[in-house]
């Protein structure tokens, strides 16, 4: 049997960041909810369905000189809660965790309840419960409409 190709397939970065342990296919809605379509300064490197010995198959994206924010962080729990963030400061990661997910959302995505409160022209941000991990399952705290990750993934 033939030992695996051990070279990397994207360089390093000097710094930015690395996002890591994206489940497979998901990669193009991280890549939405860090809004690098419409940014033209963003050096980034996308492995798509990439061998993984913990999750079998996954993506990663590398951005260059950008350390994301805490909603960027929380966006990408509820699409990808098994990710990794890496901060890179000369070619070395200073800093790894986990994307947590919030036992509450706020304000960060809509409720598909097109009659719930959040969705009127009142001024009430959307808050959501997490009921389940993964799959992600969110449900309204003021519908209650229960949201699944595929309904979630269209927000992105």
């Amino acid at each position: 049997m033939r030992e695996p190709d051990r070279k990397l397939r994207v360089s390093k970065i000097e710094s930015g960041t690395v996002i890591d342990h994206i489940p497979h296919g998901k990669a193009w809605a991280v890549l939405r909810i860090l809004d690098i379509p419409g940014r033209e300064d963003a050096t980034v490197s996308i492995l798509m369905n990439v061998s993984s010995e913990k999750h079998g198959r996954k993506d990663l994206i590398k951005v260059e000189n950008r350390k994301l924010t805490k909603r960027e962080v929380n966006e990408i729990a509820l699409i990808a809660s098994k990710a990794t963030i890496n901060i890179i400061e000369d070619y070395q990661v200073i800093e790894k965790r986990r994307v947590d997910l919030p036992e509450a959302i706020k304000g960060i995505v809509r409720c598909s309840n097109p009659d719930c409160i959040t969705n009127a022209s009142e001024p009430v941000e959307s808050k959501f419960e997490v009921v389940n991990e993964s799959p992600v399952t969110l449900r309204c705290s003021y519908c209650e409409r229960v949201t699944g990750e595929e309904e979630l993934l269209d927000q992105f």
